[in-house]
C-alpha cells in the first residue's frame, strides 16, 4: 500500500480546545455583527437613556421650587438621571432574544450545530459575547447619563457626584443591570426559538407582571412587587430605597441574577435535549 493510500486512511488530527474556542469565538462574533437589527436597537437604547437624562433633569430642575418637602426629601438625583433605562430594558432585552431566534427562523443554527456539535460551548461563547458588548455600551450610556443628568440638576435641586456615597455602585448597576436583562432575553430566545413568543414573554416578565402585582391588595402587591426581576434588579441602578420594598441594591441584583441563572440552565439542557 503506498504512502498516499496511508495518509487518505489516517484519521484527522484533533482540533485541540483553543483552537476550537477561537474558531466559535470568531463565528459567534461574526454572526452577532450580521443581526441587522443590533446597530439601530444599540442607537434606540442610547437615545432613550441619554434624551431620557436630559428630559428628566431638566424637569426636575425646573420644577424643584414648586415640589414639597417629601418630594424633595425622596428624590434621587441618581435615578432621574438614569430613568431612561425602564424603556431601554425592552431594548436590551429584544436584541438578546433576536441575537438568538433569527438563528432558529432562518436554519442557520443548524449549520451551526453541523459545524460545532459542541451545543453548550456555542451557546456559552455566543452569551459571553452578548455580555461583552451589551455590557461595554450600556455602562458607558450609564455613565454619559449621569454626566448630563448631573450636569443639569444644578442649585436649588439636588444633585451628586460619583464620589458620593453609593453613586457609583448605581450608575455601575445601570450598565450590570441592562446586561442581565439582554441575557434573560438571550436565554428565553433560546426557549422559546420563535422571536414573538420569546418576546412576548420578556415584556410579560418586564411590564405585565409589575403592573398586574402592583394592582394586588395590601401588602402582598409590594411583597409580590420586589421579587419581580425588573424591580428587583432596578434597586442596583437606584441610590434611594425603592418605595416599599425591602430589597436592598445587591440583594435585589441577586435576585435578578437568579432569575437569568435559572433560565440559563434551562436553555443549555435542553439545548442539548432537542435536534435543533
Amino acid at each position: 500500500m503506498s504512502m498516499s493510500t496511508h495518509a487518505a486512511h489516517a484519521p484527522r488530527a484533533a482540533i485541540s480546545l483553543p483552537a476550537r474556542l477561537r474558531a466559535t469565538a470568531r463565528s459567534e462574533w461574526i454572526k452577532f455583527r450580521s443581526v441587522r437589527s443590533a446597530p439601530a436597537t444599540l442607537l434606540a437604547t442610547a437615545l432613550f437613556i441619554l434624551v431620557g437624562a436630559v428630559l428628566m433633569a431638566a424637569g426636575y430642575r425646573s420644577g424643584w421650587a414648586t415640589m414639597s418637602a417629601g418630594d424633595k426629601a425622596s428624590f434621587d438625583p441618581v435615578y432621574t438621571s438614569l430613568s431612561g433605562i425602564v424603556l431601554a430594558q425592552l431594548l436590551v432585552g429584544a436584541l438578546g432574544v433576536i441575537t438568538v431566534t433569527g438563528e432558529y427562523t432562518s436554519g442557520l443554527i443548524r449549520g451551526t450545530f453541523v459545524a460545532t456539535p459542541q451545543r453548550v460551548q456555542v451557546l456559552a461563547i455566543k452569551a459571553l459575547i452578548f455580555v461583552a458588548v451589551v455590557w461595554a455600551v450600556c455602562t458607558a450610556l450609564s455613565f454619559g447619563a449621569f454626566l448630563i443628568g448631573q450636569s443639569l440638576l444644578t442649585s436649588p435641586a439636588k444633585h451628586v457626584t460619583i464620589g458620593d456615597p453609593g453613586v457609583l455602585t448605581a450608575v455601575l448597576g445601570g450598565g450590570i443591570y441592562l446586561t442581565l436583562i439582554g441575557l434573560f432575553g438571550l436565554f428565553l430566545g433560546v426557549l422559546v426559538r420563535r422571536t414573538a413568543s420569546a418576546l412576548i414573554a420578556l415584556f410579560v416578565f418586564l411590564l405585565i407582571l409589575p403592573v398586574a402585582a402592583a394592582m394586588l391588595p395590601g401588602k402582598l402587591s409590594s411583597n409580590l412587587a420586589e421579587f419581580l426581576p425588573s424591580n428587583a434588579g432596578g434597586q442596583i441602578w437606584k441610590l434611594l430605597p425603592g418605595g416599599a420594598y425591602a430589597l436592598g441594591p445587591w440583594q435585589g441584583l441577586g435576585v435578578l441574577i437568579a432569575y437569568v441563572a435559572a433560565t440559563a440552565v434551562a436553555a443549555f439542557v435542553l439545548i442539548r435535549r432537542r435536534d435543533v
